[in-house]
């Protein structure tokens, strides 16, 4: 060993022998290991015995935090696999001849049917000689009742292997269709998520699932997540669980250039949300109870190391090419990089979740009679997911602040703050949602809810709406009520 490679190996020693030092004296619990507290609300403070004015929450407990059988202290990080890059839609034929499929549920939408991105699926299909079914008529932001009509063709063509083409609405769809034709005598309710369905534990293996996703927003494709409007209540509402995750994603950003570019912004949106959301999540060390069995660890966890990670380039990705994609459809570099941001997004609330913005916004689009979004060729009024999540962006993020004001700073900056100039004490929370008001402006995005049809008399209605979504409201950085909820609605009334 030369001199040099000496001295290498005897600095890395050094290193080693000085984190496992600092490690031994240092107290490793999840609750000191973390600079981030969560705010308390008041009742939650006196409920603890605690001061109901202090700002933050912190642990009192000492070290021995394996003894603790409350809060969560691991997180699981899980995505489907992904196969990335221009074409590779063509080689789905492939992989289900691979799989020794015997008959193949294709699900798309109306008009998805009619483009180059089903033409080529088909042609892969029959090219490998598998046989297969189409069902084409999933309905954009599905309803209960268009979840069962795809169940029950499903049930009625008895598929081994399902592959979905299109976006969130047609991939949810399919995962749906999957799961009730591997339970049939389970009732729609059995798995959606308390409280307004059971939320009973999916323990089955579902058949395989193909998602060619053919916009950037949903990241759909990495998740086990199926999302609907349940009409007899006027809300959105979902499934979550890890079965129901694809079994591969084939991301095709080819498949994205016939988007309108309305459908992109919107997409777009959703991509945004999901990266500021999970990065903001409560951190799964706080998160209770945890689970007496790992198979009930949900698959919304809360922010932690590994999500931070996709979401954060998630963020930046979309910062960056999400106006680009959206003007000129030909920009391979723009709609490759959103396609990424996109999957990475999904990979990182996959684990972590969301929180408020898409809480909102299940009420904001479920209650929806007469908004119809431009470009959007449906039949019906529509607020899609992604407009209804980012026109209460910036009322939330001003909201949830100073919950975590070091990760609002930082997503501030990735958007553009010079935070050399931020004056000290300034919060940050104001600071991310001029920001985000700022960029949804320059889109061209509906100015607040109240560019939805929504006035303040609504405001009742729409927190009764979100008060259920407890999947994802209870991960907000900071305990949210209905008194917290009007206020952030009246704010979102109008952006601009």
């Amino acid at each position: 060993m030369s001199a040099a490679a000496v001295r290498v190996a005897q600095t890395s020693q050094a290193s080693i022998k000085s984190l496992i030092s600092l490690m031994n004296k240092s107290c490793t619990c999840p609750a000191h290991s973390n600079a981030r507290r969560i705010l308390a609300n008041n009742s939650t403070a006196a409920s603890n015995g605690t001061d109901a004015t202090s700002k933050h929450h912190h642990h009192t407990k000492d070290c021995s935090h394996h003894g603790d059988t409350e809060h969560e202290y691991a997180y699981e990080m899980a995505s489907s696999t992904m196969r990335f890059g221009e074409g590779v839609t063509r080689e789905v034929g492939q992989d289900l001849a691979n799989m020794k499929a015997k008959k193949v549920l294709v699900m798309t939408d109306p008009n998805i049917a009619k483009l180059p991105v089903m033409k080529t699926v088909v042609e892969s299909l029959k090219a490998s000689k598998v046989p297969f079914v189409i069902y084409d008529k999933t309905r954009a932001e599905p309803t209960d009742k268009s979840f069962m009509d795809a169940i029950a063709f499903t049930k009625e063509h008895r598929p081994d292997v399902f592959v979905a083409v299109g976006g969130g609405s047609v991939m949810d769809t399919c995962k749906a269709a999957n799961l009730y034709y591997n339970y049939p005598e389970a009732d729609l309710l059995e798995f959606v998520n308390a409280p307004i369905g059971k939320g009973s534990v999916i323990t089955k293996d579902l058949s395989p699932l193909i998602a060619i996703p053919t916009t950037a927003g949903t990241g759909s494709e990495t998740t086990g997540t199926a999302i609907f409007d349940y009409e007899p209540l006027h809300v959105k509402t979902g499934i979550a669980n890890r079965k129901l995750r694809p079994t591969l994603g084939i991301v095709d950003p080819l498949n994205t250039r016939t988007m309108p570019s309305q459908v992109k912004i919107a997409s777009g949106l959703d991509v945004l949300c999901h990266a500021l959301e999970s990065y903001t999540a409560l951190p799964y060390y706080e998160r209770t109870p945890r689970p007496a069995n790992p198979a009930e660890r949900p698959a919304y966890q809360g922010s932690n190391p590994i999500s931070d990670i996709w979401s954060l380039e998630a963020l930046r990705l979309t910062v960056k090419y999400l106006a680009r994609s959206a003007k000129d459809p030909l920009d391979m570099e723009a709609n490759t990089q959103m396609c990424l941001a996109a999957s990475a997004a999904g990979t990182g609330f996959g684990s972590a979740g969301v929180h408020l913005c898409h809480g909102m916004s299940y009420p904001i689009s479920g209650l929806n009679k007469t908004y119809k979004h431009p470009e959007y060729n449906v039949d019906h009024s529509i607020v899609p997911h992604g407009i209804s999540v980012a026109v209460t962006a910036p009322a939330v993020f001003r909201y949830t602040g100073d919950a975590c004001p070091d990760r609002h700073f930082k997503a501030a900056e990735i958007f553009g703050a010079d935070l050399s100039k931020v004056r000290k004490g300034e919060s940050a929370g104001p600071l991310l949602a001029d920001q985000l008001t700022k960029f949804l402006e320059r889109l061209g995005v509906p100015d607040g809810i109240g560019a939805l049809g929504y006035t303040k008399a609504d405001i009742p209605a729409l927190v009764k709406g979100t008060l259920p979504q407890h999947r994802v409201t209870k991960l907000a950085p900071l305990a949210t009520g209905a008194e917290a909820l009007e206020k952030i609605f009246e704010d979102a009334i109008k952006n601009y």
